[in-house]
């Protein structure tokens, strides 16, 4: 189907057919752009071609020091230069690159790097000491640990391993990058965050990343030369892979060790940055900086922000500060963002209140995906797009994971009716946008009635006071499970448990309602998630 009756001689060949890999943006990027900055940090400022020679270094010394091809490496890094360098440098030597979560405990990373063979470890001073308690722990050979120094920010080296530009001396500017002959080798393998049991190793090719990069650029969209701050950890979906895209822009990345208020408004008023992704909780701390944390904007940032939905609230104050906010949504298991809450113009002279609710949508498939909808989880059957009935949200394209690392039970679980499942709760527009009402395993079912969680943090949200909220299910003789609120107030502000609910009361259903609050601080994970698997257990103890 789809061939001519003759093709003799049309055969695939180095000059008509290519595999997908982002390295090739780098390597284009070196003879395009070599002297405009690439990467900036602090008092460091690389141009394409410093940035091209030092990941060809780290690729040389890397093979020196024995990964071969399909071998993995390792990371324990905050978002700085080295760490975006090694996103080009593993690969470029054939090498799978595994970020690890820096908040991880040593058991966890002893696990992760058992599960994944790692050779090697590129380590920041602050995670060496944990680095040393997954060594002991590991039933297999510890890998080779270099310490990465970040003396911008007087994190020094202990001085017990091979430092990182040592490491980078060592290789060879003129090494020869290892290009994949597939573009379905493995690129990256990245581990799900493993709340309940051990964490799953999502295994990523070149040819998902790239396509990634390309959708990304065309959908948020992003010009030639645009400033990123990278925010969200490059341990996380390796950055929703923006770090493998900027040298297709020629554009500059702009690393950011610490996030903070301070921190993002000094990158834009001092770096210029046009772009960033981040969490809706990086979100609100932007808009409830202090005033001698923020700076006067000259121009309007654009911002990609995935995780919970963002609370209609903290789009209406973030906006008039300058930063435009658009809702995208994604997995491990998917590259990062699939798909984008792309604005019509139909809602242009909407009210904010409509405006913001539609700007919170979890949107459309982005254009290197094939189909995201929400089915029936069990039939494979698309659900009503009446904006009310409920269904799993279900992907398919090319920007997927492989599957999970050594776990083929669980992969085929994850592919099964030919869609990637994934775990997401949600309804569907008459216009195909999709609106998440929960993760599946967050849905509260009181008496019978499915409560959406995100609908009642929505509404908490807008309450003058509160500065973050999560709500999960607590035990209830009669009803079998409530809503229960657990809520951060912001700095000096005063809110009590009656006020709340009754402030709920006013804008939800009565069965909807928090039936309980709980004041305290919520605990997150190092993407600024809010780990309710914590929060469940305690609601089951009140």
């Amino acid at each position: 189907m789809g061939w001519m009756a003759d093709e003799t001689g049309l055969e695939r060949n180095s000059a008509n057919f290519v595999p997908l890999t982002p390295l090739s943006h780098l390597r284009r990027a070196a003879q395009l752009f070599p002297d405009h900055e690439a990467v900036v940090y602090r008092g460091i400022r690389r141009n394409y071609s410093e940035y091209h020679e030092r990941c060809t270094r780290l690729a040389s010394a890397l093979a020196k020091l024995g990964v071969a091809p399909g071998d993995v490496v390792s990371t324990l890094l905050p978002n700085l230069p080295a760490h975006a360098e090694a996103h080009f440098g593993v690969p470029a030597c054939g090498g799978v690159l595994n970020a690890i979560n820096t908040r991880l405990e040593a058991g966890t990373i002893a696990y992760i790097l058992d599960h994944g063979g790692a050779k090697v470890l590129l380590a920041d001073p602050q995670f060496v000491p944990v680095a040393a308690e997954a060594f002991e722990e590991m039933e297999n050979e510890p890998p080779i640990l270099i310490e990465v120094a970040d003396d911008e920010a007087g994190v020094h080296a202990h001085g017990h391993y091979t430092e990182y530009e040592e490491l980078l001396a060592s290789g060879d500017p003129d090494f020869e990058w290892i290009m994949p002959q597939d573009e379905w080798e493995s690129l990256a393998l990245n581990y799900t965050s493993g709340t309940t049991g051990r964490p799953k190793g999502v295994v990523c090719h070149h040819r998902g990343a790239y396509l990634m990069t390309m959708g990304t650029a065309v959908s948020w969209p992003m010009p030639r030369h645009a400033r990123y701050l990278v925010i969200v950890p490059l341990f996380h979906c390796n950055n929703w892979n923006h770090t493998w895209m900027m040298p297709m822009l020629g554009g500059t990345v702009v690393c950011c060790r610490d996030i903070t208020a301070r921190a993002i408004y000094d990158a834009i008023a001092d770096a210029g940055v046009t772009h960033f992704g981040a969490a809706p909780i990086v979100l609100n701390t932007i808009v409830n900086a202090r005033d001698e944390e923020r700076r006067d904007l000259d121009h309007v940032v654009d911002v990609y922000t995935a995780g919970a939905p963002p609370p209609a609230a903290t789009l209406r104050a973030i906006e008039p500060l300058g930063f435009k906010v658009t809702q995208v949504y994604g997995l491990t298991e998917t590259y990062g963002h699939v798909t984008e809450c792309v604005w019509q113009t139909r809602w242009d002279d909407l009210d904010d209140e409509n405006r913001y609710a539609i700007k919170a949508r979890t949107g459309v498939l982005m254009p290197m995906m094939e189909d995201i909808t929400a089915m029936d989880p069990e039939t494979m059957t698309q659900i009503p797009m009446d904006g009310s009935s409920q269904g799993e949200i279900m992907i398919r394209g090319n920007s997927v994971m492989k599957g999970y690392l050594k776990n083929p039970r669980a992969t085929r679980e994850a592919f099964r009716g030919g869609y990637f499942h994934s775990g997401d709760i949600a309804v569907q527009h008459p216009d195909g946008y999709l609106q998440i009402a929960d993760r599946a395993k967050d849905i509260i079912i009181s008496g019978g009635e499915n409560i959406s969680s995100v609908e009642i943090e929505g509404v908490l949200m807008m309450h003058p006071a509160v500065l973050l909220c999560a709500v999960v299910a607590m035990p209830h003789p009669t009803w079998g499970e409530v809503p229960c609120a657990f809520v951060e107030l912001k700095d000096g502000a005063t809110a009590g448990k009656d006020e709340l609910i009754a402030f709920a009361r006013e804008r939800l259903a009565g069965f909807k309602t928090p039936k309980h609050v709980e004041f305290q601080e919520l605990p997150k994970t190092s993407t600024g998630k809010i780990q309710k698997f914590e929060l469940r257990g305690i609601a089951r103890t009140l």
